[in-house]
């Protein structure tokens, strides 16, 4: 068996094909409407969405698919799907989350071996669930032979970089002010991938600010991203 972390390397690199680098999280709005100036304002924005959001549903979600996973617990990993497409309340997130999960699928099954990425196809087409990103990332991990603690971090880690190559495309970020944004998070990435999560029933979010840029973003005049 290769060594999990080549995988691990794999699946949290921007060069992956997951769809991820498509979306701006709502950046975008923010900069284009100069409520995001600074590389300051960049950290600022990432330590709202990775604690009031991202680190409070998309994190909780995929550690109980990772258990599910592991467990061979479909129906968990779909209720858990179900769950996080509750708690995502704006459209357009919803679709680029959908999207995100059907591309880095689509990669996955190309890649690796495994019954539960064919059976996360099959229920998809059967629209027995939808696919959320942080939903196919989980199975993905424990395919690859990822640790619970592994996948959470690369799937955080790919959420930042994301940000940042984002924040880089519009011009708030160069290359080496990046490195070093991404180093200051590294500890606070940590921290939160190795929380202990809370109950699938108790995911929630609060980023009103964020959610606003978001659903104002298809009203931009020119778009890089999607979100």
């Amino acid at each position: 068996m290769i060594d999990s972390r080549l995988a691990l390397m794999q699946l949290s690199d921007s060069f992956f094909p997951s769809g991820s680098f498509t979306l701006s999280h709502g950046l975008e709005s923010l900069v284009q409407t100069h409520q995001i100036r600074t590389v300051q304002d960049v950290e600022t924005f990432l330590h709202l969405l990775l604690h009031n959001k991202v680190g409070s549903s998309d994190l909780v979600a995929l550690i109980h698919v990772y258990r599910a996973s592991v467990a061979n617990d479909f129906n968990e990993i779909c209720r858990a799907d179900a769950y996080l497409y509750a708690q995502t309340l704006i459209q357009t997130t919803r679709e680029a989350q959908r999207r995100s999960g059907q591309a880095l699928l689509m990669v996955a099954r190309s890649t690796w071996q495994d019954p539960q990425l064919e059976a996360l196809q099959n229920a998809i087409d059967a629209q027995q669930m939808v696919g959320l990103h942080p939903i196919v990332f989980a199975v993905v991990g424990r395919a690859v032979h990822l640790s619970e603690s592994d996948t959470s971090l690369a799937f955080l880690h790919s959420f930042v970089t994301g940000v940042v190559g984002a924040a880089i495309r519009l011009g708030i970020l160069g290359h080496l002010g990046a490195q070093v944004l991404l180093v200051r998070m590294a500890a606070e990435i940590e921290a939160i991938a190795t929380q202990t999560p809370a109950p699938l029933e108790e995911m929630w979010s609060c980023t009103p600010a964020i959610d606003i840029a978001q659903m104002s973003h298809q009203r931009l005049s020119s778009r890089q991203f999607a979100t």
